[in-house]
C-alpha cells in the first residue's frame, strides 16, 4: 500500500475500489458528469484540496477531459496535481464491451501504470515513518458513540453536525468516515463531535 498525502478524485465507484487496493489516501468519485450539477461535492473537493492537496486522476478518453477540465476551471490550480493514464486500448472485464473510444480507464490499469501516473503528477509519498494521521484512525464506533450513526435521531444530528462544518449533508456514516480523517486529526475532531 502506498500512503499519499493528497487525496485524489476518479470519476466512478470502479475506478475508486480500483485505485484503493493500490494507495493509502481519500479518494473521491466525481460520480461522472454528476460533479455539473453537484454543488456540495465540488465544495468538499475544494475543502479538501485547501487542506490536503488533490490529484484528479480521470480516464484518458473524451469524458473524462470534459470532467478533468470542469476541475480545473473550478479548483485553484496549486492546489491540484494531475495525474494521466496511458490511452491503452481494451476493455474492462466487468464491461461486456469497449467503451466509445475503445480506451481503458483507470479501473482496467493495471497497480504499475496507476502508481507511475501518481508519482509522475507529483504526488507526494508517505513513507513508512510520517504519519498521514495523528493517532488511531477515526472509526464507525466513534461516530456511534457521538451519536451520528446506528441511534434514534442520528440522521439528524448527522446532518446538524455536516452542515455546521460546510459539508455535504448526504454523505452516510461510511462516506462520512473517510472525509471527515482528511480534514481533521482524531483528536479535535472528537472534540467537535461532543460539542455538538
Amino acid at each position: 500500500m502506498i500512503q499519499i498525502k493528497e487525496a485524489i478524485v476518479v470519476e466512478g465507484r470502479y475506478d475508486k475500489n480500483t485505485l484503493s487496493q493500490l494507495v493509502d489516501t481519500v479518494i473521491l468519485e466525481t460520480n461522472g458528469f454528476g460533479i455539473f450539477k453537484d454543488k456540495e461535492q465540488l465544495a468538499l473537493l475544494r475543502k479538501i484540496a485547501r487542506k490536503r492537496g488533490l490529484i484528479v486522476l480521470t480516464d484518458s478518453d473524451g469524458a473524462g477531459f470534459v470532467i478533468r477540465n470542469h476541475l480545473k476551471g473550478a479548483i485553484p490550480q496549486e492546489q491540484v496535481k494531475h495525474a494521466y493514464v496511458p490511452d491503452l486500448f481494451g476493455k474492462e472485464k466487468r464491461k461486456r464491451k469497449a467503451g466509445k473510444e475503445g480506451k481503458l480507464g483507470v479501473e482496467g490499469m493495471r497497480p504499475e501504470v496507476l502508481e507511475k501516473a501518481l508519482r509522475q503528477a507529483g504526488a507526494t509519498i508517505l513513507d513508512g515513518t510520517t504519519q498521514a494521521r495523528s493517532g488511531p484512525p477515526l472509526t464507525k464506533a466513534d461516530l456511534f458513540a457521538a451519536g451520528l450513526s446506528g441511534g434514534e435521531g442520528s440522521k439528524e444530528k448527522r446532518q446538524a453536525f455536516l452542515k455546521k462544518l460546510d459539508l455535504p449533508e448526504h454523505l452516510t456514516p461510511n462516506a462520512m468516515l473517510p472525509v471527515l480523517s482528511a480534514l481533521f486529526d482524531r483528536e479535535s475532531l472528537l472534540e467537535e463531535m461532543r460539542n455538538l
